[in-house]
């Protein structure tokens, strides 16, 4: 098992199966040492500041990242092949006046940096939207560099 799967399990999570796009597009795309890894969208449903509240909002962050991990494991092999985590961009479903987008999507971000340490620091970009696919609460999508094959 990968360094970074173990770091996984000593925080309390684990990887489940990698999910499918659901149209027609690639779960990520390698080009040269940089995987760009498509929007996935949270399980949880509504809008922060109506229906989710802020905690929740930044649990299914969490939760979303974790389902962008196994794809990038399955397509990839081993989460140690990754360098860095480059750049996440995080959409959050928001109510009127909800303004705590860069909180929720810290929830993500908090956990790439617990298990990369500096090189899951990341540039980001946290926007709170009307709506997301599936009236989901959450909507990431991340950059990442992979270590050059020998």
């Amino acid at each position: 098992m990968s360094h970074i799967e173990d770091r996984l399990r000593d925080l309390g999570f684990q990887l489940g199966p990698a999910k499918a796009p659901v149209a027609n597009y690639l779960g990520c795309k390698r080009v040269g040492d940089v995987l760009y890894v498509s929007a996935r969208v949270s399980e949880l449903r509504g809008a922060l500041g109506i229906d989710v509240t802020l905690e929740e909002g930044r649990l299914a962050a969490r939760e979303t990242v974790l389902v962008i991990l196994a794809i990038v494991k399955d397509a990839v092999g081993d989460l140690d092949r990754i360098a860095s985590v480059d750049k996440m961009i995080g959409f959050v479903h928001s109510g009127p006046g909800f303004t705590q987008q860069p909180q929720v999507i810290d929830g993500a971000s908090d956990l790439l940096v617990a298990l990369w340490g500096d090189r899951g620091r990341h540039a980001r970009t946290a926007t709170g939207v009307a709506q997301l696919p599936y009236g989901s609460a959450v909507q990431l999508e991340m950059t990442m560099s992979m270590h050059p094959e020998a």
